[in-house]
């Protein structure tokens, strides 16, 4: 109980509190905080930019997320072994977004979600994940998956293209009608890539896999533009304007300056400005980032606490999560979660602390830095791949599967709505209407749980005959609102010609208004019929209810008895 009431605790800071101060924090320590920093910081560089990129912003903004957020969500949250920044999930939720409301949009319904998620965490809300069965988390990520697959289409193949349509469907259309203009050398360095990401796990290399692959692809691309080719890169794509009044090529060597999201560009090219109609238009988006973060976040905690035997605190979690999401955008950084993979890099490189989390912010400001005009020759379909394969990890193609071949029935039909709504219309819907198909079903299944049985001649539970007008009905299972009605209904029916009907509900657990309003309907029926109506063996929950509404017993219709034994001894015949 003490692990469980940590679990949910809401305390800022908890998880350096807990690694640095509280248990001390030594030289040791900081060498592998060093370390685990430096690796994941590497391999972050070239994520966050391409994750950036498919959000539909500039690199840079994917570096500014992991340097400001990073910082402050390891420094405020709740599991010491996140790295937060920027992640796949959220790219379907953000690109729309871009495309309708430019930067300043993203940047300011990225503050409205980490407002949510700071309340989230002050009304101790980080048990939420309990509440997400497995289908809809499965059906969304690998909805989420197919998307971000289909928007690399575009780079991979190196097709001239304008901004893909709104709609999933007419994106494929549009992709579709322009293969044959797929760019020759732009495909080669895409497979290239891509090969190289999956053939280098079997050499058991300590290196990640996409920093080889991402330079390979580099150097095809540098060899393949040398000699007339036109493959795209991050510095011919993106331009960022220079203090002389000219234009710099990639993504500005700039630390991450101070300035309001809602001054920032709009879709037009113009500042958006704050007003509270465009407050209440990105208000759905921004409590569905909220969502989506608070999911990834309690998620990765509870998947790095399997892998170290630790214990994260949630709500502590939500509450870093919404103050790095709240400061962030004033320094240009979209939406930021907890980085399943990023983070069991930082667990597998020997972190001790959400230090690790802080060096790793660094190493991408040194590389912002220092390293910009190299980043500017990352080629885009280089960056395609490398977005693909992590849309094949997040969509966890292999439990989806399994879920299919050995699930019931239900679970299979809340996991493909969550996965065709996702895919064809957007996250938010499919998180919506997943949820209440799951809980829909759930309910279902727990109402068709709640039987009856006649134990009229039962020698089990009746040890004597009983009068011919008397009839002994057990019930099993919740009276709710989903069950009483049918189960109630039978009653009715069986109780025809009856002169005492005994209701024995030591299996009954749960008694809520819906039952309580289908057994007042019953009294009144059998009221009519002239029978006695005889409960016994009542539980503790479905007695509170019972004397909250002020049920009492009433003289030739309702009856209670602690025990069926006493019933049938002391009720008249």
């Amino acid at each position: 109980m003490p692990h469980r009431a940590h679990l949910f605790s809401l305390t800022p800071g908890h998880a350096i509190y807990h690694s640095c101060i509280k248990n001390g924090y030594k030289l040791k320590n900081l060498k592998q905080d060093l370390l685990a920093g430096i690796s994941v910081g590497i391999i972050a560089i070239p994520l966050a930019m391409a994750l950036a990129i498919a959000s539909g912003v500039p690199p840079q903004y994917g570096l500014y997320t992991a340097i400001v957020a990073g910082v402050i969500i390891a420094l405020t949250g709740g599991s010491r072994y996140s790295i937060s920044g920027p992640t796949a999930a959220f790219v379907v939720l953000l690109y729309p977004i871009a495309q309708e409301f430019g930067l300043a949009g993203l940047l300011m319904a990225t503050v409205m979600s980490g407002i949510i998620l700071v309340l989230m965490s002050l009304l101790k809300l980080g048990r939420l994940i309990q509440y997400i069965p497995e289908p809809v988390t499965l059906g969304f990520t690998g909805g989420i998956g197919v998307v971000i697959a289909v928007l690399q289409i575009k780079d991979f193949l190196g097709l001239s293209l304008p901004a893909l349509p709104e709609h999933f469907i007419d994106k494929v259309y549009t992709l579709a009608q322009a293969l044959p203009a797929a760019d020759g050398p732009s495909t080669i360095v895409a497979i290239a890539t891509l090969c190289i990401m999956l053939l280098w796990p079997r050499f058991s290399s300590q290196v990640p896999a996409h920093l080889p692959a991402i330079l390979v692809g580099s150097l095809l691309a540098l060899g393949f533009n040398r000699y007339g080719a036109e493959i795209e890169t991050i510095g011919t794509r993106f331009q960022y304007p220079l203090a002389g009044g000219g234009i710099g090529m990639g993504i500005p060597p700039f630390i991450p300056a101070f300035e309001l999201p809602w001054l920032q560009q709009g879709s037009d090219g113009q500042p958006l400005g704050l007003s509270w109609g465009m407050l209440q238009a990105l208000l759905p988006s921004a409590f569905a980032i909220a969502m989506l973060g608070a999911i990834e976040s309690l998620l990765c905690a509870v998947v790095l606490d399997g892998m170290t035997g630790k214990r994260h605190s949630a709500n502590s979690e939500l509450l870093g999560q919404g103050i790095g999401n709240i400061i962030a955008p004033f320094f240009g950084g979209i939406p930021a979660t907890a980085a399943i993979a990023r983070s069991a890099a930082n667990v597998k490189a020997g972190a001790s602390s959400p230090i690790s989390g802080v060096i790793h912010s660094l190493v991408l400001l040194i590389g912002l830095l220092c390293l910009a005009n190299i980043l500017a020759y990352l080629p885009m379909p280089a960056m395609a791949s490398l977005l693909l394969v992590v849309a094949w990890n997040m969509s966890e193609a292999p439990k989806a599967l399994h879920l299919l071949k050995s699930a019931p029935r239900s679970d299979i039909i809340v996991f493909l709505t969550c996965f065709s709504l996702t895919v064809v219309f957007d996250m938010v819907i499919a998180i919506t209407v997943g949820i209440l198909l799951a809980a829909l079903l759930f309910m279902k299944e727990i109402a068709d749980m709640t039987r009856l049985y006649d134990i009229s001649k039962n020698r089990r539970y009746i040890d004597k005959p009983l009068p011919d007008t008397w009839l002994v009905l057990k019930i099993n299972g919740p009276l709710f609102f989903a069950a009483a009605d049918s189960i109630f209904s039978e009653i009715k029916l069986l109780s025809d010609h009856k002169r005492t009907v005994i209701l024995y509900m030591d299996g009954v657990s749960i008694l809520d208004a819906g039952g309580l309003a289908a057994l007042n309907k019953l009294t009144k029926e059998l009221k009519q019929k002239d029978t006695h109506l005889v409960i016994t063996d009542l539980q503790f929950q479905p007695i509170r209810t019972l004397a909250k509404a002020k049920v009492q017993p009433v003289d030739k219709l309702l009856y209670f008895y602690p025990t069926l034994k006493d019933a049938i001894e002391r009720h008249p015949q």
